[in-house]
């Protein structure tokens, strides 16, 4: 069984950290404690050996102590935290030394802001200061993760065209609806996250086209339907692996949001199911390799 890194791994403490976003909507399931403890047993047997945890949108004045807690993750030989990528707001007053704080950390790799939240209206990443300061990324080292409504991945293009030193991370293959882009479903303009399947695909492949850009495989699962099968996510999978090549993409677990659709372990099963037909050297790479070069992982 080959590796995996799992670049993207949510862990959360109710009683440590305040998480505003879990009160909205549909989020019962998620409003409990999800720890280290928990991870591990929904990994077991998945073959994931090592993990890159990703921010989980804290409460803005709690952001320092989550990147610290963190941190300390990675400090520890006990379990598989090997990198960070924390939580961080381009754009507004601090941030550069918010930013400054954590350049020269060993563990922390790359900031997120997630942006399909209703306060972040489109084109809201192609503002000047959130340009200047996503360019300042790149400038001491750090990647910036792409997490907005797949409609506005037209925006994301916009932003990348005007930072070539910033290393970009499109989570969740863009956000697309895999029942969308497998012809399952049509486009629901009432629904923010609804897109169509030429729109996402041309925007995912422009984005291919930027060589500063990865493509991570990831959360897709958590918008599969009852009864999905491997066959369901295929079209999604493959139109990103083969956008953006076998050096630019990487796994993420998106756990515990990914139970949404499916245990992680069926999600990893899944992924391992549609890509069994690629080459091994591929394989590993998507799995473990790509993210263990891109992060630096040693």
């Amino acid at each position: 069984m080959l590796p995996i890194v799992d670049t993207h791994q949510h862990l959360w403490d109710l009683a440590q950290f305040s998480l505003p976003w879990l009160a909205g909507e549909g989020m019962e399931p998620l409003r409990q404690n999800h720890l280290l403890s928990d991870y591990l047993a929904a990994a077991a047997g998945t073959g994931i050996a090592r993990t890159i945890y990703m921010e989980v949108d804290v409460a803005a004045e709690q952001r320092v102590a989550e990147a610290e807690f963190v941190a300390g993750l990675c400090k520890a030989d006990d379990n598989p935290v090997a990198a960070a990528v924390i939580g961080g707001s381009p754009g507004e007053e601090g941030f550069r030394a918010y930013i400054d704080r954590f350049k020269d950390h060993d563990f922390i790799k790359g900031i997120r802001q997630v942006l399909h939240v209703p306060e972040a209206a489109p084109g809201h990443c192609l503002q000047g200061r959130f340009v200047r300061d996503v360019q300042y990324l790149g400038e001491v080292g750090l990647s910036f993760d792409l997490c907005l409504r797949p409609s506005e991945l037209g925006d994301a293009v916009g932003l990348v065209d005007q930072c070539p030193g910033t290393r970009f991370i499109v989570d969740h293959c863009g956000n697309a609806d895999p029942q969308i882009v497998n012809g399952a479903a049509a486009p629901d303009p009432a629904n923010p996250f609804s897109h169509t399947k030429q729109q996402w695909q041309g925007d995912m492949a422009a984005l291919a086209e930027r060589e500063h850009v990865v493509c991570k495989i990831s959360g897709i699962v958590a918008r599969a339907p009852a009864g999905w099968n491997a066959d369901a996510l295929a079209p999604t999978v493959n139109h990103c692996l083969d956008s953006f090549g076998p050096e630019r993409v990487v796994f993420g677990g998106d756990w515990p949001v990914c139970n949404f659709g499916a245990s992680l372990g069926a999600w990893v099963a899944a992924l391992r199911a549609i890509v069994a037909g690629r080459p091994e050297e591929a394989q590993a790479k998507l799995l473990a390799g790509n993210a263990e070069r891109l992060y630096g992982l040693a």
